[in-house]
């Protein structure tokens, strides 16, 4: 019985406003657009949060990254006469710190130098890294041809080398890949496979690989390059040595990741007299990225939610408009024995009718907008479910809350004065 009531009373709604199609229509407007603004904010949002927290994850969770970093002084000072600046971490940090913290599974020193390849005629500036087998299990990366770096590389000093797709294409373009001997530099390597690499910004923190990198020994590097660098600019010549530039660190467990990374900057601070590294926590980053993108969805999602308000306050008027013109149609079912709450539901009825319609189509609005974005901008974007229920039930919810005043005071109407009402 209350189900068959149900009913009727929403067909009645629909009946009451089709009767004024154009204001329904515009009446139901605020509300599509204020739904279709929460959900795309929110994709959006979610989009943009997704991309630099999956940026921030490659760096791995369980990793300290250790970057050798000039001092400001010393870059002034090069800037302005022929300069020897010796800065940054050393062979003995590592040694330090792998024989110190028995918190760590691995580590990877790293040497970054960059140097011009040559292949017959072909030639390009790559960034090489001297590193050791441990490089690649901290930084994974799909494995397109050959093979990485193994252990015994390093210990048997083969100069051998690992390339990026980047750089084989433009070297080895028509070649075939494995075992073609490039010459970095002034020295001959041995290509012995190549990988997929990636570069990004995450979180202001460069990700340790880039698209020009070519991999050799650490053994390798320091005996054919050295840890003195020369660069000769207009009016200055500047040497710099660095023995390594980055140490990735991999700690046992997540919960030991931030208090490790204290202790390494306590036992840096004793043994560097300025501040020549940075030290980067991607767990810490993470952590701080996820607070920022739950402040981001909220920002948006309130702003959006103005909207929704502004379509509640148009449905509220427009119940309002409709109480007053039919006052005589109230007073008429009053006096053959409606009762007040029968007057309210059906009002009620129709505001919800009004509200859920506007936020189905709201929705639909509101997928089509990040498919969009998407689509012209290439900007990644996340439709959650999340993002679809919750700006539809607040719709029905404000067209219950914005509804039941008018309906209310239809209620109220005395019979005997609405039947004489024109």
């Amino acid at each position: 019985m209350r189900q068959r009531k149900f009913v009727r009373n929403i067909k009645l709604g629909m009946e009451n406003l089709l009767l004024h199609k154009l204001r329904s229509f515009l009446t139901m407007l605020g509300v599509v657009f204020g739904v279709g603004s929460v959900v795309a904010m929110l994709s959006v949002g979610e989009g943009a949060s997704k991309d630099a927290l999956e940026q921030i994850q490659k760096l791995g969770s369980n990793n300290i990254i250790v970057t050798s970093m000039k001092p400001a002084d010393e870059e002034v000072s090069s800037n302005t006469r022929s300069f020897m600046s010796v800065y940054g971490l050393t062979y003995e940090d590592h040694q330090r710190i792998t024989e110190t913290f028995h918190t760590l599974r691995q580590t990877a020193p790293a040497k970054l130098i960059r140097k011009e390849a040559r292949l017959g005629e072909k030639f390009l500036e790559l960034r090489v890294v001297g590193t050791t087998a441990a490089w690649f299990d901290l930084i994974q990366r799909p494995v397109i041809a050959g093979r990485v770096l193994l252990p015994s590389d390093e210990k048997d000093q083969l100069p051998v080398a690992v390339l990026t797709e980047f750089g084989a294409r433009r070297l080895l373009a028509g070649e075939n890949t494995i075992g073609q001997s490039l010459r970095i530099g002034g020295d001959y390597f041995e290509i012995i496979g190549i990988i997929k690499s990636e570069t990004s910004e995450a979180a202001n923190i460069q990700i340790p690989d880039q698209e020009i990198d070519v991999y050799i020994p650490l053994t390798i590097a320091r005996t054919y390059y050295g840890d003195t660098t020369m660069r000769i600019t207009s009016g200055s010549f500047q040497r710099e040595r660095v023995e390594l530039h980055q140490i990735i660190l991999q700690v046992d467990g997540m919960e030991h990741v931030e208090p490790t990374a204290l202790a390494i900057e306590e036992m840096f601070k004793r043994f560097h007299k300025k501040k020549d590294y940075r030290i980067s926590v991607p767990l810490a980053l993470l952590r701080q990225a996820e607070a920022t993108k739950r402040t981001f969805n909220i920002v948006l999602g309130s702003i959006a939610c103005i909207s929704l308000l502004v379509g509640g306050i148009g449905i509220m008027n427009i119940m309002l408009a409709s109480v007053t013109e039919r006052t005589r149609e109230i007073g008429i079912r009053r006096a053959i024995g409606a009762k007040r709450k029968q007057i309210i539901a059906q009002f009620l009825v129709e505001t919800m009718v009004l509200s859920t319609i506007g936020g189905i189509v709201g929705v639909g609005l509101g997928v089509l907008i990040p498919i969009l974005i998407t689509h012209f901008s290439g900007m990644p974007t996340v439709i959650t479910p999340g993002s679809i229920l919750l700006p539809l039930c607040i719709s029905v919810g404000i067209g219950i809350i914005f509804g039941l005043y008018p309906a209310v005071r239809a209620a109220k109407v005395d019979p005997i004065i609405a039947l004489r009402h024109e």
